[in-house]
């Protein structure tokens, strides 16, 4: 699968950092749009950022939650000035 235009389970068990089981899992659920060629499945790459931004787990969610707080809290009137301008 070297078309440009989809990406192999694999390639989408890497980028997510989980098993391609747990890929086919995801397709098999619908969460992930594939369609099967032979015996495989081919993922349009149009589709990667739907995948990577719904993928996120509850621990990176609060990873990014408390950074962003954190931001916010020691650059909170650096913030507004730049937002004006």
């Amino acid at each position: 699968m070297k078309n440009k235009e989809f990406i192999s389970i694999a390639q989408v068990a890497k980028l997510l950092g989980i098993s391609r089981i747990a890929v086919y899992k995801k397709v098999k659920k619908g969460q992930i749009e594939a369609i099967r060629v032979g015996k495989a499945y081919a993922i349009p790459a149009s589709n990667l950022g739907n995948i990577l931004a719904t993928s996120l787990t509850e621990k990176q969610k609060t990873q990014i939650e408390e950074a962003v707080a954190k931001t916010v809290r020691e650059y909170g009137e650096t913030l507004k000035l730049l937002g004006r301008e």
